[in-house]
């Protein structure tokens, strides 16, 4: 049986699948119907000074969805917790007591100076909390303020305050990045030159999702006004998976530690992220969109695919894909592949015909003795994969790999002029090789 037991930073759980700092870890309440579920650890919702900031009293998420109306992205202007310091920190010290296997992290958010963070970091001490984060990722309302991005987007800040954090505190300490910034390696290496002990990303990116055309206000609309928040959810993972991986492979922080948070729905997901890097992840959309008790799929999800694959243990397969992410300047511009059209699935619809013949490179017939009939014009074909994407029904289109010999789709010779780019049509430098 595959073994999900996570160590990250000495922090122990018994997988790793952690709630993020958000709404569902604001309270005791939610972290313990959490924990009963199965969730392997939580970051508690982002703990600030007293007074306690005030939250808006009515929308605070805006919604995009799919044809189906599947959730694909929340858009939150919710700022840190509204409860009392002394609240948070009783909880979180009763909760860490009576559930020692799992981990618990606080994550913090106080005005930039060394007293500020040193304060509350002694507080949180007492609490016997596994680990704490550092909230440098918050896009709105606090980052107004000079807290959250606002720090998150400037490196040396990132390096001095993970300094000071280090210097009063023997917690390990993790710094939460803000997808808004051009390079999220800059922010990575400081948080690493700084003595922070791991990162994890990606926190929300500023957005708006939509306007009320009725009220002509950004949604959620506030007394008729609106303002840019927090993008989360499905939407946002292929960012936080490229962001991810540009850690992982950078060569200051290749093998330093990261969580990794932004759009975790299912177990595939997670191992995604894995592969990548992570050594734990982080949900919250999923958890507020379908409750606590999706952790179960995540793990039998997990669990079968490793069983599957004879992985024993996450370490096996952590940072397994990384090797395999590169600068597009090192692809092998001598392979190719073309697409190749399953009759026996294929349901006459069209789709991969109009978008070809309209915006790609007119390689997919319509029609055969007058019939509907959509099939693959080798010599045409680039093999861009627009085909693959649009076509409604999985697996009926497929790219397959073009060498030299045999078509292995037909069985028909393949012409070697067109199986290789440097003798391909389509290249303006190829030249004709002699027969």
């Amino acid at each position: 049986m595959a073994d999900l037991r996570t160590e990250f930073l000495g922090i122990k759980s018994p997988n790793p699948f952690w709630l993020a700092s958000a709404p569902p870890t604001d309270k005791e309440y939610n972290v313990v119907r959490a924990f009963k579920a199965g969730w392997g650890g939580v970051v508690w919702k982002t703990l600030g000074e007293d007074p306690a900031v005030v939250n808006v009293n009515g929308p605070r998420y805006g919604a995009i969805w799919g044809a189906d109306r599947r959730l694909l992205g929340f858009n939150n202007i919710e700022l840190i917790t509204d409860r009392p310091l002394d609240v948070n920190l009783r909880e979180i010290k009763k909760v860490k007591r009576e559930w020692p296997d799992r981990a618990v992290v606080v994550s913090l958010m106080v005005p930039c100076e060394e007293r500020n963070w040193a304060a509350i970091l002694s507080r949180v001490e007492e609490t016997d909390a596994d680990g704490v984060e550092l909230n440098f990722g918050c896009p709105h309302g606090m980052s107004e303020r000079g807290m959250g991005s606002a720090v998150g987007q400037v490196p040396e800040y990132i390096e001095m305050v993970a300094r000071w954090c280090k210097a009063h505190t023997r917690m390990p300490v993790i710094v939460k990045l803000t997808p808004n910034i051009t390079d999220i390696r800059h922010p990575a290496r400081a948080a690493k030159d700084g003595g922070a002990d791991a990162v994890s990303l990606i926190n929300t990116i500023n957005s708006i999702v939509s306007v009320d055309l009725d009220t002509m206000s950004p949604v959620p609309s506030i007394d008729g006004k609106g303002t840019h928040g927090g993008y989360c959810g499905p939407a946002v993972k292929p960012i936080a998976l490229s962001m991810v991986s540009e850690i992982a492979r950078d060569k200051a922080t290749r093998g330093f530690p990261i969580s990794a948070i932004g759009g975790v729905t299912t177990w595939r997901d997670a191992v995604e992220f894995m592969t990548l890097g992570a050594t734990t992840v982080q949900v919250c959309t999923a958890a507020m969109t379908y409750g606590f008790a999706i952790v179960k799929e995540l793990i039998s999800g997990m669990s079968n695919w490793m069983d599957e694959k004879g992985y024993r243990s996450i370490d096996d397969f952590v940072g397994a894909a990384v090797p395999n992410v590169t600068d597009w300047q090192f692809l092998n511009l001598n392979y190719i592949a073309k697409a190749h059209i399953n009759q026996d699935l294929c349901i006459k619809c069209g789709r991969c015909h109009i978008v070809c013949e309209d915006t790609s490179h007119q390689a997919i017939t319509a029609k055969k003795n007058g019939n509907r009939h959509f099939e693959v014009i080798d010599a045409e074909c680039v093999g861009c994969n627009l085909c693959v994407s649009v076509c409604p029904v999985a697996n009926c289109i497929t790219m397959v790999e073009m060498t030299s010999g045999t078509d292995p789709r037909t069985g028909r010779k393949i012409d070697r002029h067109y199986a290789n780019w440097t003798t391909h049509p389509n290249n303006p430098n190829a030249v004709k090789a002699a027969e």
